[in-house]
């Protein structure tokens, strides 16, 4: 469950123009604070997922420093999000005043607080037999109970709050996804990647297609020195027997597969096409199946890892 809350009017400093419009429209800040066990961490690599420069347990004090640094940066820097947690607290407890100070400036952050049930987070901390940064010589309740009052304040204050005492870590994920990622983002992005098995397996490869039940083209004089990005390989290549069905079959797979990998978390897929030396057979193959998957919708590219090094 989860509540949402409508970020306040923008406050304008005296010395407001032109760069701090364009900080504001085009710098996304996220802060993520909130329990410990709550969920912070997830979170986090959620925002990494669709795209956001995350930077862990930043003291509050420096928070008006990193967005400005991140407006200078620019590209994938402009979507940054900060976590704030018990240990930023060392530095400076005045949240709200340095949220306001980002407004000042011409940002407008969204505020991000995890929260759970006291029961929740006891279960959570015992089940990874960890205590409870602010314990002491305590119980778990009561370092609980010290860290909701000092983040009290900065949960009034929150723009979304999530209660993520009924959420397991793929449903968290997907609701920050939501809330962030936008539709693009979320999408299950697949690289078709060529190799040759002389080479050795790709380490990251989720499928791993075997090529070398073709003919090889490497036998072929006229087509020896040529690659499977050419025209001539790739029509020797998809015209064998078999080619077709075999490229046809693992488009089916994959398309079969995606929608249960998206709905594990998993945003990247590697599909490894190898033959014996990288460069005819696995690239035609390659470039094949990255654009049947391309028409059937899924973000797909080809890549040829050892194209060349023959």
């Amino acid at each position: 469950m989860s509540e949402a809350r409508t970020t306040g009017d923008r406050i304008d400093g005296p010395d407001a123009g032109d760069e701090q419009v364009a900080a504001e429209s085009e710098t996304t800040l996220v802060v993520v604070t909130g329990l410990s066990g709550g969920g912070r961490s997830t979170v986090a690599r959620a925002l990494e997922n669709v795209g956001y420069y995350v930077v862990d347990n930043l003291p509050q004090a420096l928070m008006l420093d990193m967005a400005e640094l991140a407006f200078k940066a620019g590209g994938a820097a402009r979507r940054t999000a900060m976590v704030l947690d018990v240990r930023s607290r060392a530095f400076s407890t005045d949240l709200a005043g340095a949220i306001r100070e980002l407004k000042e400036r011409g940002f407008s952050p969204r505020v991000v607080f995890v929260d759970a049930d006291d029961e929740v987070l006891i279960r959570r901390f015992e089940s990874v037999r960890r205590s409870h940064p602010l314990q002491g010589d305590g119980r778990l309740a009561d370092g609980i109970a010290v860290e909701r009052g000092l983040l009290e304040e900065a949960r009034d204050q929150a723009d979304v709050i999530i209660d993520t005492s009924h959420l397991n870590v793929n449903q968290l994920r997907r609701r920050i996804e939501e809330l962030f990622g936008g539709e693009d983002a979320r999408r299950l992005r697949l690289t078709v990647l060529s190799f040759g098995f002389k080479y050795g397996l790709p380490p990251d490869a989720d499928f791993v297609l075997d090529a070398r039940f073709l003919p090889n083209p490497y036998w072929v004089p006229e087509l020896r020195e040529h690659t499977g990005r050419e025209e001539a390989v790739s029509a020797y290549v998809l015209g064998q027997e078999g080619a077709d069905a075999f490229v046809a079959s693992y488009a089916d797979l994959v398309n079969a597969t995606t929608t249960g990998f998206e709905r594990e978390g998993k945003r990247y897929l590697t599909v490894a096409v190898g033959c014996t030396g990288g460069k005819h057979r696995s690239v035609a193959i390659s470039e094949e199946l990255a654009s049947r998957l391309r028409h059937s919708g899924l973000a797909a590219n080809a890549q040829h890892r050892d194209l060349g090094r023959e």
